[in-house]
């Protein structure tokens, strides 16, 4: 059901590779309400995903950008602002990637090379994007940028390895340049704290599929999706939500919030 929450918006989505990805739901959704965007990935993730798809659904264009360079970026700023006929009302940023994670590599043995890479690639692009939208000035004021992250950010999940690292810092700006966004531009700067999702970054992390289940019988309403994720990301970019700012907020069914669920216990006296 739409309700129109975005007539009017405009922004710029980061990260939709396909049908699976939050980003791609968010698109979708925030369509749906009546918002136009523009949709920006890196080149390489744009020849291996279906995002001419996305475009074409949508009516968007679709303005390839690497977002840990600040040159692409600035250039992705303006045409987005030139081809959406006006300063920009929402961002969202999707984009994570581990070389470590890709190639097996232990967190106790990590190239520290692939370490910066995918920390500049997963947190360090997030303060980039910000920069060149406050620099230029290029967001209306009660706008809203989100982020996505996971609770590893806080507590430990062994094989998320250094991408838990890169989701903490990425929180970290989210309130760090948000304090500015909002105190100089009337922005608004949230994370959302995401369940287990199946989507294709997703399920590159070992022992995805275990986690999840486990993740769903912890969480007293189950697992978000990612059409859940979308949702709720579509009323962070609404009106509904203009004082919500340097929040990491989770759509987790509850999970953030538990120590032990009766499906889990039960799991264990079952094994004993």
């Amino acid at each position: 059901m739409a309700y129109n929450l975005l007539k009017g918006k405009r922004g710029i989505i980061f990260g939709a590779l396909d049908e699976n990805s939050i980003a791609w739901k968010t698109a979708e959704r925030v369509h749906e309400e009546g918002g136009k965007f523009v949709l920006s990935n890196a080149p390489i993730a744009m020849r291996m995903g279906s995002i001419n798809q996305l475009a074409e659904k949508t009516g968007s264009k679709v303005i390839a950008a690497d977002a840990t360079n600040m040159e692409d970026l600035e250039k992705l700023v303006d045409a987005a602002t030139e081809e959406l006929g006006g300063k920009l009302d929402f961002i969202l940023h999707s984009i994570g990637m581990s070389i470590n994670v890709r190639k097996g590599k232990h967190y106790t043995d990590q190239n520290h090379d692939w370490t910066a890479k995918g920390w500049d690639v997963s947190a360090g692009s997030f303060h980039k994007v910000m920069q060149v939208l406050y620099k230029k000035d290029a967001m209306n004021e009660w706008g809203s940028i989100v982020a996505l992250t996971y609770m590893a950010a806080q507590r430990v999940f062994p094989d998320y390895n250094d991408m838990a690292d890169n989701k903490a810092y990425l929180e970290s700006i989210a309130r760090s340049f948000g304090y500015f966004f909002g105190k100089d531009k009337k922005v608004r700067v949230n994370t959302i704290s995401q369940s287990p999702t199946p989507t294709t970054a997703g399920k590159g992390v070992k022992g995805f599929d275990g986690f999840i289940a486990y993740a769903e019988k912890m969480s007293p309403l189950g697992n978000a999706t990612a059409d859940d994720c979308a949702n709720y990301t579509v009323s962070l970019f609404s009106d509904l939500t203009k004082k919500v700012t340097l929040q990491n907020l989770f759509n987790d069914g509850g999970f953030s919030n538990m120590g032990v669920s009766d499906a889990v216990m039960d799991a264990f006296v079952e094994n004993e």
